[in-house]
C-alpha cells in the first residue's frame, strides 16, 4: 500500500547513524541499475521489504550509483546512498528514513561527543504497485505480475494512467482513459456507453478484458461492467497480450485493470463542481484519512453524482457514484481492505447505428451528411439502465520475511434493462430509414476469490519471488430480450411518435459459469537477468438453459486448458531494458452464434520483444515494443439481422509495433506519447462475408487503423507572477479503416486536437477542458455499410471548480 506517513526525529547521534539499526539475518541479491534517487529507492525498498521515508525534495536533482550483488540490507543502502550527501536511520524494523548529513541540519554535541540532530519532520510517498503516483510516471505495478514488481523488470508492456494524468485530461469515461495510450482504444464504435469498442492490439473483444484491482469483472452476454466511474479509480493500468496465466479467463489483447482508490494515512479532502457541453452538471467529492489516533483504521469515501445529455438528440447520460473503503491494521504485518460500491446510470442509447451512405460519404442522392447528434429511435422508446453493486475486502499477512498471504474476494450484483429503436438499412429513396425494436434486460450475480501465497528466498546465487495460487469465480444471470416492430424514419428530417408493436420474445436464457484454476509464477533475479516463467490449468463449465433456443433449449459445455508464459529482461547500468516474452490466453465463452450453438473457447499466443528505457536522472518511462498476436476462435460482434449478432471467425493475426513514452519534469512539464503500427489479418475465416458471400481470409477487420499516434503536454508554471498557472495540449491521429471486414470501403482518417487550463489559488483549483477543440465532425469506425456506422465524439468543454482542505 502507498504510504504518505510525517515522522517526527528525535535526536539521533550522527556519529552511529551508518551503524544504527536491527540486525541483518543474511544477504539479498540486488540488481539496481544506476539511476535517480527516487527510482533507485524505490527498487530497493519492494526487494528489501523495507519503506524508505523521505521529502521529495530531499531526492530532487540526486543520482543513485545503484548496487549489484549479494549484500545485507544496511550494506546495500549504504552504497545505494554513496556521493548523495545523505544519510539514514531505522526507526523500526522495517522502515528506514532518509535524512541530511550534518552539515545541512541545525546541531549541538551529545555527551559522548557525537553529533545530534534537532528534531525534523519529514513526509514521503514511497509509490506501491496499488497506491498514487506522483505526476504521469508510474514505476511499478502488479497487473503484470499479480506481485509489486517495477515496470522494467516485467516482461510484457503495460501502460499506467495516472490519476494526476485523468485530472489533467478532465477523463470521464473509458474512452477518454485511452485516448493517449498505445495499442488500445475505446472508441471503436463511437460514442457507445456500453464498453463494447474496446480493442486492445488490433483485437476487438471486450469480453474477459475489465477487472477491478486485479479479479474480473464478468460480463454477461448482453451487458458489460465497463462503466465504473473512472473518479473512484487510483490508476488504470492496461496490459497488453495474453494474460490467462495468472488470471484464466482473459482475453487475448489483453486487459484492462481498474485499482480503486483505497484509504490513506494522510488527510484527504477534495470536493468539485464542474459544468459543460449538452447541459451537463456534476459534483464530486473524495475524503480519506486515519480514523483512530495510532492510524491503525483508515477510510475513504469517493462519490459523484452527475446529471446531463449527450451528444445525440433526446439521450440522457446521469449518475450516481460511491464508493466506501475501510482499511484495518492491527499491526506491520497484517492489513485487511474492505472496497465497496454502488453505481446506479440512467441514460438511453449513446451511439447510434448508421448507413454509411451520409456519414462517411454525402449522400448519394444529395441529402448531404446526416448530423453527429441524429437518434434513429423513439423518445418514448429509450433506455440503457444499469445499476450495479459491489462489496469485497484484499487481506494480506506476512508469517516472516520469506511468507506472505494474501486473498482478494468480490461479491457483485448487476441489474440492466434497454430498450431501444435502431436502423437496418435505407431505402432506394436515400432518406427513409428502415428500423426495428429491441427491448431486454439483465440481471447478474457472482463471487471471485483468489488467493496467493508468496515467498521470496534465494537459492545459490538465484533470488526467487514465488507467486502460487487458486482462484475461482462463480457467476449466474439471466438475459431476456424481446423484438418488435416500428415505422420507418426520415434519417434527415425525424418526425418522431411511431408506436412500438407486436412485442415478441426470443431469449430467456439463464446462465451458470464455474471457473477453478491453479497456477505458479517464478520471478528469478541473476545479477541484472530478470526471469518471469508462470503457468496455469484452468477448469471451466457452463450451463444455459434457453427455452425459445428451439434446437438447443439447454446447453452444456465444459473446458480445461493450461497456459503458460516466460519472459527474460535485462537490466543495464544506464537504465536500458531489452526484454523477450511468450504468453498465452484461454477464454471460454457463454455466448451463442446465430444458429444457437455454444461457442467454442478463444484461445490466443503472442511473442513479444522490445526494449524499456528509465534514463539516469530523468522522471520518464519509455516503452517500444514488437509483438506478433494470434487469436483463434474469434467470437465477435456485429453482423446481419440484429446489429448484437455474435459471429465466429477462425483466426485473426495482429503484428504490430508500439512505442510509449511519459515524462514528469521537474520543471512542471508532463508529457505523454504514443505511437502504434498495426498489420492485423483474418487468417482463417469461418464462415463467408454476409455482404459479399466471398471469404475474407486476408483481409484486414473493420475499424483497425495501420496508424495511430497521440501526444499530450502539459506545463504548470512554477514561479513568478504566472505560478499556478496551468497549460495542456494534445493531439491525436487515427488512420484510416476499412468499413467492413470484406474491405469494400474504408473509413477516413482523423486528427483531433484537446485543450486544457488551470490556475491553482491557494486551497482553490479552477480548470476549463476541451476535447475535439475545434469540433471535428468524423466517423470513429464501420462495421456495414447498410446500418453500421458511428460518430465519434464532438467538441466536448469542461469547466470546473475544486477545493482542498
Amino acid at each position: 500500500m502507498a504510504l504518505l506517513t510525517t515522522v517526527a526525529f528525535y535526536p539521533v547521534a550522527m556519529a552511529h547513524a551508518q551503524t544504527a539499526g536491527p540486525a541483518q539475518a543474511g544477504e539479498i541479491s540486488y540488481s539496481i541499475p544506476a539511476t535517480s534517487l527516487s527510482h533507485a529507492l524505490a527498487a530497493y525498498g519492494e526487494r528489501s521489504n523495507l519503506q524508505v521515508l523521505y521529502t521529495a525534495d530531499l531526492a530532487k536533482g540526486r543520482n543513485s550509483p545503484g548496487v549489484s550483488g549479494n549484500f545485507a540490507r544496511e550494506d546495500a543502502l549504504r552504497r545505494l546512498l554513496a556521493g548523495t550527501g545523505l544519510s539514514y536511520r531505522f526507526t523500526n524494523a522495517t522502515t528506514v528514513t532518509l535524512i541530511e548529513q550534518a552539515s545541512s541540519a541545525s546541531t549541538s554535541p551529545a555527551p559522548d561527543g557525537s553529533i545530534v540532530l534537532d528534531p525534523i519532520t519529514i513526509s514521503s510517498r514511497v509509490e506501491s504497485a496499488w497506491g498514487p503516483v506522483d505526476g504521469y510516471v508510474a514505476n511499478r505495478s502488479a497487473t503484470g505480475t499479480k506481485t509489486d514488481t517495477p515496470l522494467i523488470e516485467t516482461p510484457q508492456s503495460i501502460s499506467v494512467i495516472t490519476s494526476d494524468q485523468m485530472k489533467a485530461q478532465a477523463v470521464d469515461s473509458l474512452n477518454s482513459v485511452l485516448r493517449y495510450t498505445p495499442g488500445a482504444s475505446g472508441d471503436l464504435y463511437g460514442t457507445d456507453n456500453r464498453g463494447l469498442g474496446v480493442m486492445l492490439r488490433g483485437m476487438s473483444s471486450a469480453n474477459g478484458v475489465f477487472y477491478r484491482d486485479g479479479l474480473q469483472l464478468k460480463e454477461s452476454n448482453f451487458v458489460l461492467f465497463t462503466g465504473l466511474d473512472p473518479y473512484g479509480a487510483e490508476r488504470y493500468e492496461i496490459l497488453r497480450g495474453p494474460a490467462s496465466v495468472l488470471y484464466g479467463q482473459a482475453a487475448p489483447g489483453g486487459l484492462i485493470n481498474y485499482v480503486s482508490k483505497r484509504p490513506t494515512e494522510e488527510k484527504v479532502n477534495e470536493i468539485s463542481f464542474s459544468a459543460g457541453s449538452f447541459d451537463r452538471y456534476e459534483g464530486k467529492f473524495d475524503l480519506s484519512g486515519p480514523l483512530n489516533a495510532d492510524k491503525t483504521l483508515l477510510y475513504r469515501l469517493v462519490g459523484l453524482v452527475r446529471d446531463g445529455n449527450t451528444q445525440i438528440d433526446f439521450v440522457k447520460d446521469d449518475r450516481i457514484f460511491i464508493a466506501p473503503s475501510i482499511t484495518w491494521k492491527p499491526d506491520e504485518n497484517t492489513s485487511l481492505t474492505v472496497l465497496a460500491n454502488y453505481q446506479r446510470d440512467r441514460s438511453g442509447w449513446a451511439m447510434q447505428y448508421l448507413p454509411a451512405d451520409g456519414t462517411v460519404r454525402p449522400s448519394s442522392v444529395g441529402f448531404g451528411k446526416i448530423p453527429a447528434s441524429r437518434f434513429v429511435s423513439e423518445p418514448s422508446f429509450d433506455s440503457y439502465n444499469n445499476t450495479q453493486a459491489s462489496i469485497g475486502y484484499e487481506f494480506e499477512h506476512r508469517f516472516n520475511e520469506t511468507w506472505k498471504i494474501r486473498q482478494n474476494a468480490r461479491y457483485v450484483w448487476f441489474k440492466h434493462d434497454e430498450e431501444g429503436v435502431f436502423g437496418f438499412g435505407l431505402e432506394p429513396d436515400g432518406e427513409t430509414y428502415n428500423r426495428y425494436a429491441d427491448v431486454g434486460g439483465t440481471s447478474l450475480n457472482g463471487v471471485t476469490v483468489d488467493t496467493q501465497a508468496l515467498a521470496e528466498f534465494d537459492t545459490g546465487k538465484l533470488d526467487h519471488k514465488f507467486l502460487m495460487g487458486v482462484d475461482y469465480t462463480r457467476y449466474n444471470y439471466r438475459d431476456y430480450a424481446s423484438s418488435a416492430n416500428v415505422g420507418q424514419l426520415n434519417i434527415y428530417h425525424p418526425v418522431y411518435g411511431n408506436p412500438v408493436t407486436d412485442i415478441t420474445p426470443y431469449q430467456d436464457a439463464n446462465t451458470h459459469l464455474q471457473q477453478v484454476g491453479l497456477y505458479a509464477q517464478d520471478q528469478i533475479t541473476l545479477d541484472k537477468w530478470h526471469l518471469t516463467l508462470g503457468g496455469r490449468y484452468d477448469w471451466a463449465n457452463a450451463s444455459i438453459d434457453n427455452p425459445y433456443n428451439v434446437d438447443h433449449p439447454s446447453l452444456k459445455r465444459d473446458d480445461k486448458a493450461f497456459s503458460g508464459r516466460a519472459g527474460l529482461v535485462y537490466l543495464a547500468d544506464n537504465g536500458l531494458a531489452p526484454y523477450v516474452s511468450y504468453s498465452e490466453s484461454f477464454q471460454p465463452t457463454s455466448n451463442v452464434d446465430t444458429n444457437g450453438n455454444l461457442l467454442p473457447p478463444e484461445t490466443g499466443k503472442q511473442y513479444e520483444i522490445g526494449i524499456k528505457y528509465q534514463p539516469t536522472g530523468w522522471n520518464s518511462f519509455i516503452t517500444l515494443s514488437a509483438f506478433d498476436l494470434t487469436r483463434q476462435n474469434v467470437a465477435r460482434y456485429g453482423g446481419v439481422g440484429r446489429p448484437d449478432d455474435v459471429l465466429a471467425t477462425g483466426e485473426i493475426r495482429s503484428r504490430g509495433i508500439e512505442l510509449e513514452g511519459v515524462a514528469s519534469l521537474g520543471s512542471g512539464l508532463d508529457l505523454r506519447l504514443a505511437y502504434t503500427y498495426l498489420d492485423t489479418e483474418i487468417t482463417s475465416p469461418t464462415e463467408v462475408d454476409a455482404e459479399t458471400g466471398t471469404s475474407n481470409q486476408g483481409n484486414t477487420p473493420f475499424g483497425v487503423p495501420t496508424h495511430s499516434a497521440s501526444l499530450w503536454a502539459d506545463y504548470k508554471v512554477q514561479n513568478g507572477v504566472l505560478e499556478g498557472l496551468g497549460l495542456g495540449a494534445g493531439v491525436r491521429y487515427v488512420g484510416a479503416t476499412f468499413g467492413n471486414d470484406a474491405n469494400t470501403f474504408k473509413v477516413p482518417a482523423v486528427t483531433l486536437f484537446d485543450a486544457a487550463i488551470s490556475y491553482n489559488w491557494k486551497d482553490l483549483q479552477f480548470q476549463l477542458n476541451a476535447s475535439n477543440l475545434f469540433d471535428k465532425k468524423y466517423v470513429a469506425s464501420c462495421f456495414n455499410e447498410s446500418y453500421g456506422c458511428f460518430y465519434g465524439e464532438g467538441r466536448k468543454l469542461t469547466g470546473s471548480m475544486k477545493y482542498h482542505w
